[in-house]
């Protein structure tokens, strides 16, 4: 679909259709298998927590947070050994109802994400990733925009901010919310399609805003320490959908300010 002659382009977020949102088709056309874009995500958030994490006793567990967590696991996943509690906030009842499903007992395919987080530094700790999931983590619907601050002790917000608008003001507001809710000190990782044009899931259009990593550096910067920016080239022949140029993950601290 073209969304220049779509009827959901130029709408603000609290305008899509959210509760009309597909998470069973969204997984499936996502998740099904591990892409390796998504692979090499995975690799550089999970070794930037295990070396946050490095030498913390078991006895020293934080809260997390995984912000517009929707149908996808794998952030929650790779914040579970540090964590005695994750909230995977979520706005739209589909999702927030998919999610909830998933955390009494996730299906097989994420069994492939987990072993790839296997081969980081204190994942091994976690003998049975179903069971800590399910223990540790509390599904709440809401809005992004209402966070507390400086409420968890790291955080996770994977193609949110610029996947849910086509407003930009929306795009700084979403990444500001996501680092205000986090403690000082607090290692976040945070993930983003570049330059979306928006996005089909099942019978709906999505909206986005194509941003750019000297957006999402001029964003999270203010809020930031040690912060680091990766951007992947989507797969030769593989991307997972029309319209963006790649995927940028950006992971560092929350700073004092």
């Amino acid at each position: 679909m073209d969304p220049a002659s779509d009827p959901s382009s130029g709408r603000l977020n609290r305008e899509a259709p959210w509760d009309a949102f597909d998470p069973l088709a969204y997984s499936e056309h996502n998740y099904r298998a591990l892409r390796q874009d998504d692979r090499q995500i995975i690799e550089i958030v999970r070794d930037h927590f295990a070396a946050h994490f490095h030498g913390r006793r078991p006895d020293q567990p934080v809260t997390g947070v995984d912000v517009g967590a929707g149908a996808n696991l794998y952030p929650a996943l790779a914040m579970l050994p540090w964590c005695r509690e994750i909230t995977m906030f979520e706005r739209s009842a589909a999702n927030v109802a998919w999610l909830r499903r998933q955390v009494v007992g996730y299906e097989p395919n994420w069994d492939e994400f987990w072993d790839l987080l296997l081969h980081g530094d204190g994942y091994a700790a976690v003998s049975d990733p179903r069971a800590a999931l399910r223990e540790a983590a509390t599904v709440q619907a809401g809005d992004l925009f209402r966070l507390p601050s400086r409420q968890w002790g790291m955080g996770t917000m994977f193609f949110v901010a610029e996947s849910m608008s086509t407003s930009h003001l929306e795009f700084r507001k979403a990444v500001n919310s996501f680092a205000e809710a986090l403690e000082p000190g607090s290692p976040f990782a945070a993930a983003f399609m570049e330059n979306s044009e928006g996005y089909q899931v099942g019978d709906h259009w999505f909206p986005a805003c194509a941003v750019t990593r000297d957006d999402i550096e001029a964003t999270l910067a203010p809020y930031s320490e040690d912060m680091k920016i990766v951007r992947i080239a989507p797969p030769e022949g593989d991307a997972v959908r029309e319209g963006y140029t790649g995927m940028i993950v950006a992971c560092g601290r929350r700073g004092a300010v």
